[in-house]
């Protein structure tokens, strides 16, 4: 019996950074992961990471003469030799501290106070005073016919593990990592065919900003089939065939399947604890990410929160503030998550967008501009976008913000400031930004609230 004063199952960001503020305050900690390639967790190793490098290489192709296919397989190395040194770098970040040891291995929980720990050499159990679950999120497998026998159908993990381009991809799902995948693939010369169970393109986005996406995406030759659902995949003649509303054909080289992520609890022998999984399987945290056992929290992906490396964090400040602070933050003190897709150019977004603010009965003005018209976006050749805003009549302050355009990535952060110090628009109005930025656009675009 090997007994720590704290155990962290998973090596995700908020685990690895709560493993080094625990070593640091004098606690034993073990980080107990159960596959060597994942040291660092997810974004490191098969999302955030190595799909923005894939990004930022694929964008790089229509400046090169290379052949898209020798281009392909050199930016898939590249992003291997990034995440194989993120990798082992995080590694050592811990491992390497006095107080902290990485087990490889599988953990299961026998009682809220004990977990059996299966290492490819050993087995044996581990007791700690306090546990922390950080195992993230996995694929969802759709029942799809022919799906478990059909070749050459990935998800957005092994995908990038394949060295040739597909001539012709065929992405199930069209939500934000299925077009984000559309939109790279495009760009790196692949024929690309999204097929969409949503009865919209983009539900949760403002139609002006879903259509403006549509616009760009096809431009790129993606080819979107929205209101559509999958019925079969079958391998025929060295490609693959998915069929769709009954009678519709698409035949490609594979098949990506983007039809979201569930929260990774399986073979944690939860049901052994008295911690509650609700029914979507993810971990039942109150505010404080504290689960219904005393002595057990969950971070990340796996508590059923914004699937974002940012929230991990955020996760490991809301429990750094409660054993370690006075206990006043909390999730509800996290409000105006941003995010952004990374699609070319990027679709970023925080607040409220006019949907949102409908449904809310909220009051409200919006303003919008096409990215053309910055000369920054002249400047790079990446005037496809719109930008948009809803701003509060009677406080002025800003309710929301989307950006589809150049940069949106960094920009949406700056709102996000100006949101959550509740100043008014005038304050981005006015602001001096220096010339010529995508940044400046904000003064354009808030400048039209009358």
């Amino acid at each position: 019996m090997k007994k720590y004063d704290v155990v962290i199952i998973g090596f995700g960001k908020g685990g690895k950074t709560l493993a080094s503020e625990f070593a640091k305050n004098g606690k034993t900690v073990a980080v107990i992961e159960k596959s060597s390639n994942m040291y660092g967790g997810t974004c490191i190793n098969i999302a955030c990471i190595p799909t923005k490098s894939l990004v930022h290489s694929a964008e790089k192709r229509k400046y090169l003469n290379t052949s898209k296919e020798e281009f392909y397989t050199k930016a898939i190395n590249q992003k291997d030799e990034l995440t194989d040194f993120l990798r082992n770098k995080n590694f050592h970040m811990l491992d390497d501290q006095e107080n902290i040891t990485v087990i490889t291995g599988e953990a299961s929980f026998l009682t809220d106070n004990k977990i059996q720990v299966k290492t490819a050499e050993d087995e044996f159990q581990v007791t700690a005073e306090q546990f922390f679950i950080n195992t993230g999120a996995t694929p969802i497998i759709p029942p799809i016919e022919g799906l478990k026998d059909a070749n050459f159908v990935y998800n957005s993990t092994t995908l990038q593990e394949r060295k040739e381009l597909p001539e012709k991809l065929i992405i199930i799902g069209g939500g934000y990592i299925g077009l984000e995948f559309a939109s790279m693939y495009a760009n790196f010369g692949s024929e690309v065919t999204v097929i969409d169970g949503n009865e919209q393109f983009l539900p949760n986005e403002d139609r002006d900003i879903a259509e403006e996406v549509k616009k760009v995406l096809e431009s790129k030759n993606v080819t979107i089939e929205v209101n559509s659902k999958v019925e079969s995949v079958k391998n025929q003649d060295g490609i693959v065939v998915v069929t769709y509303n009954h009678i519709e054909e698409v035949r490609g080289n594979a098949v990506l399947l983007a039809t979201g992520r569930k929260p990774n609890t399986n073979g944690l022998g939860l049901e052994n604890t008295t911690v509650e999984v609700n029914d979507r399987g993810a971990v039942v945290v109150d505010d404080f990410l504290k689960t219904t056992a005393n002595n057990i929290w969950a971070l990340g992906d796996v508590n059923g929160g914004p699937q974002f490396t940012y929230i991990s964090l955020d996760d490991f400040l809301i429990v750094k503030d409660q054993l370690f602070g006075d206990g006043s933050y909390s999730k509800k003190e996290r409000t105006n998550v941003p995010y952004s897709v990374f699609i070319d150019p990027v679709l970023s977004h925080v607040g409220l967008n006019e949907k949102m603010a409908k449904e809310k009965g909220l009051e409200y003005k919006v303003v919008s501009m096409p990215a053309a018209g910055i000369p920054r976006a002249r400047i790079v050749e990446q005037t496809e976008g719109l930008l948009k805003a809803l701003v509060d009549p009677k406080t002025k302050e800003i309710l929301g913000c989307t950006l589809f355009c150049s940069e949106s990535s960094e920009m949406i952060n700056v709102v996000r400031v100006a949101m959550e110090a509740k100043l008014p628009y005038t304050f981005l109005r006015d602001t001096i930004f220096t010339h010529p930025t995508m940044s400046e656009s904000l003064n354009d675009l808030f400048s039209k609230v009358e």
